[in-house]
């Protein structure tokens, strides 16, 4: 009875052996790849997340994390280059251990998810990523929607791996751009970002995805990864988790300020003070200057930049550049100026009854600011 327990044990060990020969046979290149997704950080950059390959190779003993999404600081003309949308990012590499701490001390997480592919794709992906890696072809122009850390993985996978997770509905059928980044500005209260990205970014922000376009977000990746009927991973796990935080911080969001500085103004308007009426000259001169200086640099983003999303923007309509010019006229009773003021009580007015109705989304922030210019142009417009 032992000697046969012994015969059934040999039998059941050389099968175990003959499967793992099988699928070493099958897979030789002893390596593993992985995607890293991160959750986003406190830092607008980070906003959105952050997506890279790890690759561990058991014949060299490493562990490495290749990352799209590094940049550099002291590049000549950087700030004039990320402003023209003419920055170059570039694919780095690091340990996997100085990656994860990193992210940790930042208290970000890490999802990792294991790669479900052949292994002439492992090698086949392991040997794109080096030739990316030398110095004349690292380099690539960054396009936050669509050539990005993420897009640029999404893209690799697809070229590499015979699959259909791009095909993947992640997001509510109909999702706009805007819409997509939206979700991630609200849900970490960065409300003022949020306004001044939705005066730089015109119409085809507006756009709506294609599901593989959804992609561009880290999160978006991971979860087209995740429900593809391909069964692109083979396991999940959560590298590091965020500790459970409750943030019950009172923002005063630009609809609130600029409500409450309409308010002001009208209040101050009111008053016949020798004082609150220099106060209104130099406000009115302020407040067209600035607005006039907004619609120059939308004008220089539509045409002057490579931002692709800047263009058509219809912010312009009540953002008009002509602002800079009359700022300086104020206080004069020329009867051109309260011609021109007339105009645009009238244009505005025109404007705010369009706002939700218009091809581009706008923030609901700047509604006051609009009522405010519609109110001081018509005062300026009334004979003295």
């Amino acid at each position: 009875m032992q000697k046969l327990k012994y015969f059934y044990l040999l039998i059941l060990l050389n099968f175990s052996f003959l499967i793992y020969n099988a699928a070493f046979a099958q897979d030789s290149s002893r390596l593993r790849i992985s995607l890293l997704t991160c959750t986003p950080g406190d830092e607008l950059y980070s906003t959105f997340g952050h997506s890279a390959f790890r690759v561990i190779d058991s014949n060299s003993v490493t562990d490495i994390v290749y990352n799209y999404g590094t940049f550099n600081f002291d590049d000549d003309g950087f700030y004039l280059k990320f402003v023209r949308g003419k920055l170059l990012y570039y694919v780095s590499t690091e340990y996997f251990s100085d990656f994860k701490d990193l992210y940790q001390s930042t208290n970000r997480g890490i999802t990792e998810q294991a790669l479900n592919l052949s292994g002439q794709e492992k090698i086949n992906i392991r040997n794109f990523l080096n030739e990316n890696l030398k110095e004349e072809n690292k380099f690539y122009k960054y396009d936050f929607f669509f050539d990005n850390c993420t897009t640029r993985l999404r893209d690799i996978l697809k070229k590499q791996h015979d699959s259909t997770f791009t095909q993947t509905l992640v997001m509510p059928a109909g999702s706009r751009f805007r819409q997509a980044i939206h979700q991630y500005l609200n849900m970490n209260q960065k409300y003022w970002s949020k306004l001044g990205i939705d005066i730089l970014l015109g119409a085809p922000c507006d756009a709506v995805m294609t599901n593989e376009q959804m992609d561009f977000l880290p999160d978006n990746l991971m979860k087209s990864l995740d429900s593809s009927k391909h069964h692109d991973i083979l396991s999940s796990q959560k590298l590091y988790n965020l500790p459970i935080t409750e943030n019950n911080k009172i923002s005063f969001t630009p609809f609130i300020v600029f409500t409450l500085l309409l308010i002001f103004i009208i209040l101050i308007s009111l008053t016949k003070n020798k004082f609150a009426q220099a106060f209104l000259q130099g406000f009115d001169g302020l407040l067209f200057f600035i607005t006039g200086v907004l619609g120059c640099i939308l004008i220089f983003m539509w045409t002057g930049t490579d931002h692709q999303m800047c263009k058509n923007n219809f912010n312009l309509i009540w953002a008009w550049p002509t602002h800079i010019i009359i700022a300086f006229f104020v206080s004069s009773k020329k009867e051109w100026v309260k011609k021109y003021f007339k105009f645009t009580t009238v244009a505005l007015m025109a404007v705010l009854i369009s706002w939700f109705f218009l091809p581009q989304q706008m923030n609901n922030g700047l509604l006051p600011v609009v009522l405010l210019l519609i109110y001081r142009s018509a005062k300026k417009s009334l004979p003295t």
